[in-house]
Formats: structure tokens, sequence, C-alpha cells
């Protein structure tokens, strides 16, 4: 007999992950469910936990599901999840902070290289027939500042791998403890006004949405790199494709967007200053199996502690 069901908020889950929850029912929603998907299946099902990797989870889809005691982020970001609504319906709500950090990290500082080595441009030009070694410089990092606002597990990876390029790291975080010696902890003006590459790795809150935005671009270095790996809700992105054109920032390297998936037409698109990818950063096969099992084992954790329903 089934302990329950588990619905996941995607087309599959890492077998690792599913042989832990070997005594539930797992029901899958789908590459891209919907509100009313994830509603329809809550009723159908009422499952006791749910699985997020895509799409919002937010009170309809609770209220559909009376059982329901915890919801479990494959991944680290929680903003998909309306948290108030969990807490007042007494669901918990947890996250497999870390799973992902080492598959993030790497992408931060392959948009950053590829941002100040001009990667793509000199790869299509090479393409194209091109040989452009008496007119192309690069920019160098070591010796430079990188300015990392959150120094998470992802942030302090990423600050480990710039130190190891020979970059100053400065960091913002109010709630970082116990930082390394090679990160300096500075305000969030100084993180603006001293870096030559920004590198986001915070989670997207009322507070912070948009904060780097046409009057905090201004006050950057002129040139300056911008790295997201986090979530698009940070940037303006009005005032980073100005910013850009008109050369303020050298290069942005982008693996998140203010409304995802990305659709044709978007402003970025043709940009030759942008370094793009599909929010990806997370989403290696490591990462994939770290963030399965981490999903799993926090949900297990809930459902041990929480009593059955009578």
């Amino acid at each position: 007999m089934s302990a329950g069901t588990i619905i996941v908020t995607g087309a599959d889950l890492a077998r690792q992950a599913l042989d832990l929850l070997a005594g539930y029912e797992v029901v899958y929603a789908g590459k891209t469910p919907t509100e009313a998907d994830l509603v329809a299946l809550a009723k159908q099902h009422d499952p006791v936990a749910i699985i997020v990797r895509y799409g919002k989870v937010g009170a309809a889809i609770m209220d559909a599901a009376p059982s329901l005691k915890v919801i479990s982020k494959h991944g680290s970001g929680t903003d998909t999840i309306d948290k108030v609504a969990a807490k007042e319906r007494g669901i918990e709500v947890v996250a497999a902070v870390g799973a992902n950090a080492a598959a993030v990290a790497e992408q931060a500082l392959a948009l950053l290289l590829a941002c100040a080595k001009s990667v793509v441009a000199l790869d299509a030009r090479m393409h194209a027939g091109h040989w452009d070694k008496a007119t192309h410089k690069s920019l160098e990092l070591g010796g430079r500042t990188v300015g990392l606002v959150g120094l998470g597990a992802i942030g302090l990876r990423f600050a480990k791998m710039a130190d190891a390029l020979g970059m100053r790291v400065i960091g913002f975080d109010p709630f970082a403890m116990n930082l390394p010696d090679y990160v300096q902890s500075v305000s969030l003006d100084t993180i603006w006004r001293e870096s030559h590459a920004i590198s986001l790795h915070c989670p997207l809150t009322d507070e912070n949405r948009g904060m780097l935005n046409a009057a905090t671009l201004a006050q950057c270095k002129p040139g300056v790199i911008v790295v997201n790996t986090a979530r698009g809700g940070l940037i303006d992105e009005a005032a980073l494709l100005q910013a850009v054109r008109s050369r303020q920032v050298m290069a942005a390297g982008l693996d998140s967007f203010a409304v995802e998936p990305m659709t044709a037409g978007h402003p970025f698109q043709g940009e030759p200053h942008f370094i793009l990818s599909p929010h990806i950063g997370g989403v290696t096969s490591d990462a994939y199996v770290n963030m399965g099992v981490g999903a799993a084992k926090n949900l297990l954790a809930v459902l041990e502690r929480v009593p059955a329903a009578a």
C-alpha cells in the first residue's frame, strides 16, 4: 500500500531520488505544467508532498490538496512557491540548498570569461573566415575586482574560483557569517563603485527586485561586466540594455530573465554584447541527481515528523 502520492512539477526525477521515495506513488505533471494542470492533479491525487521543478505553486494548488504537508524545491530558489500561503495552511516549504552550487558557480564563471574574452564573438568571426589577432584585445581578469551580491553556497563557490584567477573578491550579504579571508565584506554601494565585474548570487525578494537599475548601473565603473545566474527579476532589463548599448556595461552574461522562457523578439536577442543561456546554470547531470536526492530527503524528513491525517 502506498504511503501517499507525491506530485513532481516536471517530467522526471533522478533514479536515486525515486529510490528514496519507493514507498510513495510519484505522479509527474509534465515539462511545462500550468496552474490549472497542477490544480487538477492535486484534486485527483490529493498529494502529501509536491516536488517543485517547473511552474509555480500557489494557494489554489495548496487548497486542492488537503493532505499536503510539504512542498520541496528541486533546487535552492523558492520564489516560485507562495510561502505565505503555505505557512497559513501549515505546509512546510523546504529547499535543496547547495545541491547545484558547483553547477551554477561554474556557469557564472563561464559567462564571466565569455564576456571578458569575447569568446562568442571571436568564435563567430573565426567560423566566418576571419582572423582578428591584429585588432582584438581581451580583458585580463587577474588583479581586477569582482563584486558578488549574495555569499551563500553558490556565491562562495564562485568567490573561490575568482580568487584562484587572482581577482580581488568583494561581497555583500547581510546574512553571511565566517567568510573566508579572500572575501572582503562590503556595502552594496561599494559593490557598484569598485567592481570591474558584478555577479549576482542572491534570492529574489520584494526588497531587492530591480536592484541593478539605471541608478545603480550609473554608479558602476565604465565598462563593468554584469553576470546573473540567480533570478532575472534582480535586474531592470530595459536599464541594462541601455547601459550595454552606451558601453557603460562592457558585456552582460545572463542565465536568468524577468520572464521565462524568453520569447522571440526579446530586446536582448541580436545584441552583440549579451551572452545568453536559458537558465541552465544548475542543469548538469550531477546537479540533477543532487537536487533530486536533496528534494526527496527534505520532504521525507518533514513527513517523518508530521503525523498523518486521521
